[in-house]
């Protein structure tokens, strides 16, 4: 359950996914790297663009200790398990 130090990126409600729990630390709010992207590409931004955007400006602010996470979601092969 978040509290009132966990931070939520503006804009990007869409590619939230849930909250990231962590020993002895406050939760943090996790989104989709991916669904970001596609976001600020919903925005007009090209893809090169919105990538350059979303890794300097949304991934490298560091807010404080609430600051959210961003998940690069990977496909499972089933033969890897």
């Amino acid at each position: 359950m978040s509290n009132e130090d966990t931070l939520y990126a503006d804009g990007f409600e869409k590619a939230y996914i849930g909250l990231g729990r962590r020993c002895c630390q406050i939760d943090i709010a996790v989104y989709d790297t991916a669904k970001c992207i596609s976001i600020l590409e919903e925005q007009g931004m090209d893809y090169d663009d919105a990538v350059d955007f979303f890794e300097f400006n949304v991934v490298g602010a560091w807010v404080g200790e609430g600051t959210p996470l961003f998940l690069d979601l990977e496909e499972k092969d089933e033969e890897e398990y």
